[in-house]
C-alpha cells in the first residue's frame, strides 16, 4: 500500500529482474494507482512516490544526500510524473533529473489534467520525452511502449 511518506514498489512478477523499472510520481493516490496498473499491464516494475521531494529522495538526488544511485541500488528506466503537485512541480523534478550526471539520460514523461500549450512546450524544451493528458488510459501506454522498449 502506498502511504504518505513512503514508497510503494511492485515486485518482479517473474523474478528475472528484466522488467523496465518505472518511477511514477503523483500527489493523487488514485492517479498513482491508475498509472501503476496501466504500467504493470506492460510488465513493468513500478515504484510510486507521492511528491517530487520523495522521488528525489528515492533517486538519491536530495540536497542532503550524496549524488549516488538510489539507496536501493535499483536502476530506474523511466520517470512519469504529474506536473502540478504541492511543494515541487513535475517541471522542477524534471529539471533536477536532467541536471544530474547520473540520471540525465533517464526519460521523463510529464502528465497533467490541464492542456496548456506553454506548459507543454516548456517541459519538452527542458528535456521531457513526452507530455500526456490525464486521466491516462490504456491507449496512452502504447505511446510509452517506445520508451519502455529502449530500457
Amino acid at each position: 500500500m502506498d502511504v504518505s511518506g513512503s514508497f510503494s514498489s511492485s515486485a518482479d512478477s517473474n523474478g528475472s529482474g528484466q522488467e523496465p523499472h518505472v518511477l511514477a510520481v503523483d500527489d493523487s493516490l488514485v492517479d498513482r494507482k491508475i498509472v501503476e496498473r496501466l504500467l504493470k499491464a506492460f510488465s513493468c516494475r513500478v515504484t510510486t512516490a507521492e511528491s517530487g521531494m520523495r522521488a528525489l529522495e528515492y533517486l538519491g538526488l536530495r540536497d542532503d544526500q550524496q549524488n549516488t544511485l538510489n539507496s536501493n541500488g535499483s536502476k530506474v528506466n523511466l520517470i512519469i510524473t504529474d506536473y502540478c503537485m504541492p511543494g515541487m512541480t513535475g517541471y522542477e523534478l524534471l529539471k533536477k533529473v536532467k541536471e544530474s550526471s547520473l540520471l540525465k539520460e533517464v526519460p521523463v514523461v510529464i502528465m497533467s489534467s490541464e492542456n496548456i500549450p506553454t506548459r507543454i512546450s516548456k517541459c519538452l524544451e527542458e528535456g521531457a520525452e513526452m507530455f500526456m493528458l490525464k486521466p491516462l488510459k490504456q491507449s496512452d501506454m502504447k505511446k510509452l511502449r517506445v520508451q519502455l522498449m529502449k530500457c
